[in-house]
């Protein structure tokens, strides 16, 4: 029963909570867009467009700060993010302090200057803002339907059996030896006889006569 009531409390008190805080960002808008709408009037610029300067500073704030919630795991985006509202922070606090110190006349040329060239800076933070959440946005719908990889079972590190089988230890098959091929048989060579060689013939060579001498002057 307590629980109940404590639950009740709580549920109250953030609900109260919630609308004070509408409640007081609301006010606070208007206040501030009417204060820097009218330093824009203070700065030159006509009636007519004078509107769009607190939109331009409040808008940015606004941007960066869901900006930041909504980058809450992504930490450079979130950094450069919270750099833009600690920025557009301080040119609404800026603004309106000066508001109040000008006590309605003409702002200098050169604070005119910075105050004109607020709404270009604001043009490409924005920007440049927006492109930064639509990378993100990508880049999350991209992790989010990747295809989760599947993991294989581990093996089961127990046996299938209680026992597991042991094989049996026995002495080792001897391997008998491979026959010696048979040598080529050696094929025996035809010897041919040899031919009886005939005797030559010597022919005895003719022995010279010898000469006798010639009587010379008859008998």
């Amino acid at each position: 029963m307590f629980g109940d009531d404590r639950s009740v409390r709580m549920r109250s008190a953030l609900v109260a909570a919630v609308l004070i805080i509408v409640g007081v960002g609301v006010a606070a808008f208007v206040l501030s867009y009417e204060t820097l709408r009218d330093l824009a009037e203070l700065a030159g610029i006509d009636r007519e467009n004078s509107w769009l300067f607190p939109v331009i500073v409040d808008g940015t704030i606004i941007q960066a700060t869901v900006s930041v919630m909504v980058l809450s795991n992504r930490p450079d985006e979130r950094r450069w993010f919270s750099w833009v509202l600690g920025v557009g922070a301080v040119v609404s606090v800026a603004g309106n302090s000066l508001h109040a110190f000008t006590d309605g006349q003409q702002l200098p040329n050169w604070v005119a200057a910075v105050i004109a060239a607020i709404a270009p800076i604001a043009l490409l933070v924005d920007t440049h803002g927006g492109v930064m959440l639509f990378r993100a946005a990508q880049s999350k719908h991209a992790e989010d339907s990747a295809p989760e990889a599947v993991s294989e079972p581990e093996p089961d590190p127990t046996p299938e059996h209680d026992s597991p089988a042991v094989p049996a230890i026995g002495p080792e098959p001897v391997t008998a030896p491979l026959p010696a091929a048979p040598a080529p048989p050696v094929v025996a060579a035809q010897v041919r006889p040899l031919r009886p060689t005939r005797p030559v013939p010597v022919r005895p060579r003719p022995v010279a006569q010898p000469m006798l001498p010639l009587a010379i002057g008859g008998n």
